[in-house]
């Protein structure tokens, strides 16, 4: 209690207008800026939906297509934690510009491009240069605005954090189905512009000290990308790879491991660093970025299971799927107002616990998931997906940054984004090795039930034998039918097992808060005078 509510008149003076009143320049310029951010984070779920429409027109090769995305999460894994340094030399006005016309340029190019190599170089870039936005914006709403504002201005940047990468399969699947999957990219160009021109004119939030950039950490930032960018690769390409087997998952692990090494070693020692870790030191911002990890882990790895279900067993299309996943989008966007209201009445380490017993209830509710899973029987558990989400992340966002004395924040954000990020990684990693080991250990546990001894097996053998008389070998056929529907009972079998998976670990993690200090209160009247 003591270390925030000694943090926040620092705070408050950090602010240009110490008044509470927030100025509609800086306002309408933050604005802007947080919707820059909701472009950079729903650009890497807007592509995911329309893969294979892009693997078509660039006539690229399973294995060369993923890279699409995986370019792009290994350049922006980099460019995150890189962005403290570059906000302080550059200052927000200049680095947040570069961002934004640089991601603008990289998407045009992205949307003309006519080969996979382009397409992969393109992608790069733009998750490079877009990712300077992210923090940007956090660190912005906690150093610009009164302690007292931060109920209304926290809400705003957890909707769009959650919220894009959540409504990202939606966006992408109507894009590419009213028009071509070329219109995923350009239609960043226009607002990109805009981005670029209104923080150019309106943002005056601090100024940049260009010295900086005499002592910048060349060694530091190689150590960096080698530790992260390998991390990220290993952890994209290694389920499908059998991990360690694959030669270049396994160089990329030590490259990995001695990048990390010398990245902590550089970091500690130099009087410069790339990324200030000293943050850490702050209990409230280690834990919550623990919490903002184990987070993203639920918010990439539904993401992705929701789609991978509806596309793989269900057959829906990629504007079905959007439609569908629709509902967690609604359901966070009028969630966020609530949370804010809470946020000034209630202890916020109840709101994120609740959050998350909340969460791990609508995965609870999938745990009984069968092939026949709709559109209605994903209803409820979307509903608390998205009420879970914003309960755990609003909050976690204000305790981990909003403490902290204004002149950590802008390294601090860096990093806190980071952890997310590679939450979302990691779980992507650990959700699909579950569901591809639990399929295969469903597939034999059926196979041993589905014999000659089994009636129900035998009936339905011979039922799908008489209709496929006259059509070939219609005993042949009929086996590899049931093949079919023993995997695909299997495959869902084992997406109700990472559910389960999901459930205990969201009813552990809301345990964690307890490790919290109970941090000021953001009413009028709380910690900040």
């Amino acid at each position: 209690m003591a270390d925030a509510t000694a943090a926040a008149p620092g705070m408050m003076n950090a602010t240009a207008a110490p008044s509470e009143r927030i100025a509609p320049r800086r306002l309408v310029a933050f604005l802007i800026m947080v919707f820059g951010m909701f472009m950079s984070i729903l650009d890497i779920q807007i592509v995911s939906a329309s893969l294979t429409d892009i693997q078509a027109g660039l006539s690229a090769s399973s294995s060369e297509i993923s890279w699409v995305q995986t370019s792009y999460l290994i350049a922006e894994v980099i460019a995150i934690p890189l962005s403290g340094f570059l906000s302080r030399a550059l200052g927000t006005r200049l680095l947040f510009a570069i961002s934004a016309a640089g991601f603008t340029i990289a998407s045009l190019l992205c949307g003309f491009t006519s080969s996979i190599e382009q397409m992969i170089l393109w992608r790069a870039i733009q998750g490079f240069l877009g990712a300077g936005m992210i923090p940007t914006v956090f660190a912005s709403a906690y150093t610009v605005f009164p302690r007292s504002k931060f109920h209304i201005v926290g809400p705003i940047i957890g909707l769009v954090a959650t919220l894009a990468p959540t409504i990202g399969p939606t966006v992408g699947g109507f894009i590419t189905d009213a028009m071509s999957w070329h219109w995923l990219f350009f239609v960043n160009v226009v607002p990109g512009v805009i981005i670029t021109v209104g923080v150019l004119t309106l943002v005056d939030f601090d100024q940049p000290n260009f010295a900086l950039l005499d002592h910048f950490d060349w060694f530091g930032l190689i150590a960096m990308a080698g530790f992260l960018g390998a991390l990220e690769y290993v952890l994209e390409e290694g389920p499908q790879y059998e991990w360690m087997q694959d030669t270049s998952v396994a160089i990329c692990a030590w490259v990995c491991v001695i990048s990390a090494i010398a990245f902590f070693y550089r970091v500690l020692t130099a009087k410069e660093p790339i990324v200030d870790i000293r943050a850490f030191n702050d209990r409230n911002f280690a834990i919550g970025c623990l919490i903002s990890f184990c987070v993203g882990i639920g918010l990439y790895g539904l993401t992705y299971m929701y789609p991978r279900y509806l596309a793989e067993v269900r057959g829906y299309s990629a504007l079905m799927i959007g439609e569908t996943m629709f509902v967690s989008g609604i359901t966070m966007f009028l969630v966020a107002p609530i949370v804010g209201r809470l946020m000034q009445k209630v202890d916020m380490r109840l709101i994120i616990a609740a959050g998350l017993i909340i969460f791990a209830l609508g995965s609870y509710q999938m745990t009984w998931i069968t092939r026949d899973y709709d559109f209605y029987e994903l209803l409820v558990p979307q509903i608390l997906r998205g009420i879970g989400m914003m309960f755990a992340m609003v909050p976690t966002n204000n305790i981990a940054l909003g403490t902290l004395a204004p002149d950590r924040v802008k390294n601090a954000s860096g990093l806190f984004n980071l952890t997310r990020n590679l939450g979302g990684a990691v779980g992507l990693a650990v959700i699909n090795e579950v569901l591809n080991d639990r399929t295969d250990l469903h597939i034999v546990r059926l196979q041993e039930r589905v014999t000659w001894g089994n009636a129900t097996a035998t009936e339905t053998l011979n039922m799908f034998t008489q209709r496929l008389q006259g059509m070939g070998d219609a005993a042949l056929m009929a086996m590899k039918q049931l093949s079919q529907i023993v995997h695909r009972q299997a495959q869902v079998m084992g997406y109700g097992d990472a559910f389960f998976m999901l459930t205990l670990f969201y009813f552990g993690l809301s345990l964690m808060v307890l490790l919290l200090k109970k941090p000021a209160a953001l009413s009028g009247g709380g910690g900040g005078h």
